[in-house]
């Protein structure tokens, strides 16, 4: 059961390790791109070269969705960002339950977005768990975990891709020690959480540190992007970092540099240097590039 291309690598490791897959739940295909073309999900479109018995249920909290569930006679659900909350009957439908590939080290990061939050909170290293699925959100017995360093200029994208071939790894030895696992139940004092990304999260802050609105600026790619204001129009931050040059008494989100590179005011006396950003209804591009056609002048603020 799963949907982005993050869950692929799971699936494809369980078939060539020799697993029998007897279904494939992901999501419902969804209008995509620039036509709104009805797009299927990664692991629909793997499902599909494997020939795999494909189920795509709008709704899976009735009586009918149950009973297909539990027809496929499995041994084990498998869950990798599926994108649904399963209820307990779907959790017990099977003798030995469902496991789930979750991207962080439970019980921190909790919730839809573990890899994005983990970035942006500054975290040096992150990972993957497996656990035993309960009702709760996350909640589950840990199973086996993986632990990894966080790249200094590693963006969610591109961790996220590490950590899906690190989870499918994961996955697969899990599944072959499951009945030698003890479960672990997790310590939920510890617990933080990871909602689901809001666009408003994306908002720049220029009271943080740059420090903390370069680890944002990392964190919140592909959605919803590092964005301030400049004359009006959306300025979207790619790629920043924080600079050692001096503060002086500039307002906070106010331009200090504006030639050849772009240095902005924070939080904290701390200095942001820009090296991406794109304007609204422009393409992306480096800031020198960008300050060729925008002409910036120190003291502007951006808001």
């Amino acid at each position: 059961m799963g949907t982005p291309q993050a869950a692929v690598p799971s699936l494809e490791r369980i078939l060539a390790d020799g697993h029998e897959v007897v279904a494939v739940y992901t999501q419902p295909d969804r209008p995509a791109g620039r036509g709104n073309k009805l797009t299927a999900p990664p692991v629909k479109e793997v499902a599909l070269k494997h020939n795999l018995q494909i189920f795509q249920p709008t709704k899976i909290k009735t009586p009918e969705a149950l009973e297909i569930f539990k027809s496929h006679n499995a041994d084990l659900a498998v869950v990798v960002a599926y994108g649904r909350i399963l209820p307990l009957s779907f959790l017990e439908a099977f003798p030995k339950g469902a496991v789930n590939v979750h991207f962080s080290l439970l019980p921190k990061y909790r919730g839809a977005a573990p890899v994005n939050w983990a970035i942006a909170g500054g975290e040096e290293k992150t990972g993957v768990t497996t656990m035993k699925m309960d009702v709760g959100l996350d909640t589950g017995d840990i199973l086996l975990v993986s632990e990894t360093a966080i790249g200094e200029n590693e963006t969610s994208l591109e961790l996220m891709q590490r950590l899906s071939f690190s989870g499918a790894e994961l996955l697969s030895e899990t599944l072959e020690k499951f009945d030698s696992i003890v479960p672990k139940p997790q310590n939920h004092d510890e617990a933080t959480f990871a909602p689901i990304m809001k666009k408003e999260d994306g908002k720049i802050d220029w009271n943080l540190s740059a420090k903390e609105i370069s680890n944002r600026v990392r964190g919140f790619q592909p959605f919803p992007t590092s964005f301030s204001f400049y004359n009006g129009n959306k300025l979207t931050v790619w790629n920043a970092e924080v600079s050692d040059s001096e503060r002086g008494d500039s307002v906070n989100g106010s331009i200090l540099h504006a030639k050849g590179f772009l240095l902005v005011g924070c939080g904290a006396n701390s200095v942001l240097k820009i090296n991406e950003l794109q304007l609204q209804g422009k393409n992306r591009m480096q800031a020198r590039d960008f300050l060729n056609g925008v002409k910036l002048q120190i003291g502007e603020q951006l808001s």
